[in-house]
């Protein structure tokens, strides 16, 4: 294995917080491979680029020759991670939660190698715990500690109630450390509570405490808060790589060192490169960006998909063409109670959103124009006659000529 000090470094690249450091030396310094953990809950079927953190930095400890176990969360899904919640999460029935799993894995393959990745799923033990084995487990921890962690608190002084069963989601989490015998653990900063328990349990059950790592929360492409699909600003997994690759471009300048460092496939070195490129004001920002929307693209949907991906960004922008032919799409346009059509669903119909719920953020956003008029936030309804025949397009990469169906 590599040495220490180039092990450390490479592992601390872009690191919000390693807990104890000296503890995580002193694991590397052994010459075995590690036991990398990262629990996940299947709460949604699609991932963005701030999920892909923490997968990103797995991919980095397999690289350096340790084990990677990927946790499928289909018992602790079942309550609900509060962390960063001001209120109860809806809980999944398993079906959901076993479909949104599925999904997960094949995305997170695209960053992890399959072959030194072991998944497991949590239901598997927790789903049998009996009574006895639910109250020994909760006997290691006190309700003080449990209401140290900082979103139960604010729940608890401001009278916002708290389920039971939340109390439960870090205790289930810690003890998932100790079935698979945890070296380390990672997760978002928002995370830190839930590795701290693991350390605390394996401590009580007489183990080696696993180290906690987290990683900072990826901020959106407004370049305000973090990326979130409610928050309109996410660029998925799965996304189209001409849409990745013009979401990409639309990130702020002083992002785009912080998405090399968390979402590329750079090396440390180039990384630490593009860094002092920045500070020192020798970088051009704009290549940097180009360069980082093509790696992404070629990172999940295979080389050569970010230099096709750049071809039909400079049509767009450059040349100010949509495409070559701007495709027809028949849709339904019948009008509703008041006369007027409902313009997310036809966005939805016609494929330039996912879903209605999208449709309505898209024209909040002010992104939604029928030719090149925008359509003003909460706009939602239009008459038929002004969508058929037109062009109805999203951003600048995406249009459809509408018809009737």
């Amino acid at each position: 294995m590599r040495p220490v000090d180039e092990q450390l470094r490479i592992i601390t690249s872009g690191v919000d917080r390693v807990i104890p450091e000296s503890a995580l030396r002193e694991k590397l310094s052994r010459g075995v491979p590690l036991t990398i953990k990262l629990g996940v809950d299947p709460t949604s079927p699609d991932l963005h680029l701030g999920h892909a953190v923490p997968l990103r930095k797995m991919r980095q400890f397999q690289d350096l020759g340790h084990r990677v176990t990927l946790i499928i969360g289909n018992g602790t899904a079942l309550i609900g991670d509060p962390s960063g919640k001001n209120s109860t999460r809806p809980q999944l029935t398993q079906e959901q939660v076993e479909a949104n799993a599925a999904t997960y894995v094949e995305q997170a393959m695209k960053i992890l190698d399959p072959e030194k990745t072991t998944v497991v799923h949590n239901g598997d033990w927790l789903l049998p715990l009996d009574l006895k084995g639910l109250l020994e487990l909760c006997s290691s921890f006190t309700v003080a500690r449990i209401l140290e962690r900082d979103d139960f608190t604010k729940r608890y002084r401001g009278g916002t109630p708290i389920g039971l069963h939340e109390f439960l989601y870090p205790v289930m989490q810690a003890y998932d450390s100790v079935m698979i015998e945890a070296d380390v653990e990672m997760g978002g900063t928002d995370q830190l509570f839930n590795l701290l328990a693991g350390r605390e349990l394996m401590e009580k059950r007489g183990m080696e405490p696993q180290v906690a790592l987290t990683m900072p929360l990826l901020v959106g492409t407004d370049g305000h808060l973090k990326m979130s699909k409610s928050y309109g600003n996410y660029v998925g997994l799965t996304d189209a790589p001409d849409d990745m690759f013009g979401k990409l471009m639309s990130i702020p300048d002083e992002l785009v060192p912080t998405y090399w460092r968390l979402a590329s496939t750079a090396s440390v070195d180039e990384m630490d490169a593009i860094d002092a490129a920045f500070a020192a004001g020798t970088a051009d920002p704009y290549a940097s960006k180009r360069a980082l929307a093509k790696n992404i693209c070629d990172l999940y949907h295979g080389a050569g998909a970010g230099e096709e991906a750049e071809r039909a960004f400079d049509r767009v922008y450059r040349e100010h063409k949509l495409s070559e032919d701007v495709e027809e799409k028949a849709v339904d346009l019948s009008p509703g109670e008041d006369g007027l059509v409902y313009v997310p669903r036809v966005l939805k119909e016609a494929a330039l959103a996912p879903s209605a719920g999208e449709g309505r953020r898209l024209i909040d956003g002010g992104g939604v124009r029928i030719d090149d008029e925008a359509l003003a936030p909460k706009a939602y309804h239009v008459a038929s006659e002004r969508l058929e025949g037109h062009i109805l397009r999203v951003g600048k990469r995406k249009a459809a000529r509408i018809a009737r169906a």
